[in-house]
């Protein structure tokens, strides 16, 4: 049987339930960065947006380039896929004669996880964690791309703790 709500007579005092509340005590700075430091307060790495109609051979060749772990697909000034250093091992190599003319989209992988700028830093490390990305895009509050997070950027802030 469900639990009906009990609106408090006029005689009985309103009691805010985080009027008790004692704030978290952390064992270290590591613990409390982790778990209230934003991602908006790391360096942001920008982003190379490409288009999902570029080719995978396009795209290869600018990632080389430029020196770049991944690429961010954007259709429409949104975030739609992401084609990463680990896709060119897992689905080009030893087949880029077969796959270099065909469109981005077909090899990226669709619908990223992401982080907003304002998660705390502990999000972007668990989700790389868990779901085994070595890049986080990041999002602001509107659903913008901002940027992306990597493995360099995570190994910073735990250096900077252990400085």
């Amino acid at each position: 049987m469900a639990r009906r709500y009990r609106r408090p007579t006029d005689t009985q005092e309103f009691e805010d339930p985080l009027s008790n509340y004692d704030p978290r005590a952390y064992e270290d700075d590591l613990e409390r960065s982790l778990a209230e430091e934003p991602v908006g307060s790391l360096k942001i790495t920008p982003f190379f947006p490409v288009e999902p109609r570029m080719t995978v051979g396009e795209v290869i060749r600018t990632m080389a380039k430029r020196n770049l772990f991944c690429a961010l697909v954007m259709e429409n000034e949104k975030l739609v896929g992401i084609f990463s250093e680990r896709d060119v091992l897992e689905k080009v190599s030893g087949n880029f004669s077969a796959v270099q003319d065909q469109p981005i989209r077909n090899l990226m992988t669709p619908q990223p996880a992401t982080v907003y700028d304002t998660d705390v830093v502990g999000k972007v490390i668990n989700l790389m964690a868990v779901g085994g990305f070595r890049h986080v895009p990041v999002l602001d509050v509107n659903d913008r791309l901002i940027g992306i997070l990597g493995p360099r950027r995570i190994v910073k802030i735990l250096q900077r703790q252990f400085a």
